[in-house]
């Protein structure tokens, strides 16, 4: 018999857009070890299947679904592909983001349509795709949005960053009242400063170093440091959690 403490996902299908680096490979190992089945998305198709190789020498029932989540019309049928390999789906982890910018006085109209595009347009109709399939069975569902604290503060020279974030949580906030009725659950995490490929350069530079130091703590987050709050969201055990903006961030929020 299957414990459903260690395993509570045992046997639901979670999607992951995003989940060829950072936080969206490490979700694919966390939830894959607490029995879910894995959709993992995204546009580089040779990562997403060293990925699936990876998570099914380890047990996990996993399949690669090739997706750039700014073509809209492509998001339907990769759902479709995704249950036809793992069953119905069950979460949905919004986690497909980018990032950059300039003073505003210096940004550009291509820059801001790849960053709206991709942060805020590509997340709602994301999210659109799933709940209605939630809303077709009436099963109830999933969906976790990823935000940043830059969506809860300003960051310099990140405006439109800054924006499409804080249209995540406000966006986190309305799916929640509109599908609270229907057992759809709706939340979003906030991440701090974490190490990923695209910032590791940096932070471990002079510069980088100087701005880590200015943190509560002093320290720089790692993406296993999400483990807990991911895991908790999509827990069954946590349906009277919907609409929950959650910042983890080592405090950095309060600097």
């Amino acid at each position: 018999m299957t414990d459903s403490t260690a395993q509570p996902l045992a046997g639901r299908h979670v999607f992951i857009t995003g989940a060829t680096s950072g936080f969206g490979r490490r979700f694919a190992e966390v939830l894959g070890g607490q029995g879910a089945k894995v959709s993992v998305s995204g546009r580089r198709v040779e990562r997403l299947e060293a990925l699936v190789e990876d998570l099914t020498a380890r047990g996990i029932e996993a399949a690669a679904i090739p997706l750039d989540v700014t073509d809209l019309d492509a998001i339907a049928p990769a759902l479709d592909k995704a249950e036809a390999a793992l069953g119905p789906l069950y979460g949905l982890v919004n986690n497909s983001g980018v990032g950059g910018g300039t003073g505003i006085e210096k940004e550009t109209v291509e820059n801001y349509d790849w960053i709206m595009n991709t942060n805020v347009k590509a997340v709602y109709f994301m999210a659109q795709a799933a709940a209605r399939r939630f809303l077709e069975r009436k099963s109830g569902g999933r969906i976790v949005n990823i935000a940043s604290i830059a969506g809860l503060r300003v960051l310099p020279k990140l405006s439109i960053y800054c924006i499409s974030k804080a249209a995540v949580v406000q966006m986190t906030r309305t799916m929640a009242i509109e599908w609270a009725r229907h057992g759809i659950n709706v939340n979003a995490i906030c991440p701090g400063y974490v190490e990923t490929e695209i910032n590791r350069d940096f932070f471990h530079t002079e510069a980088g170093q100087k701005f880590v130091a200015r943190f509560p703590r002093g320290r720089i987050g790692k993406v296993e440091d999400l483990d807990g709050i991911i895991s908790l969201m999509l827990d069954p055990r946590s349906d009277f959690m919907t609409g929950a903006i959650v910042n983890v961030d080592d405090a950095q929020l309060l600097m």
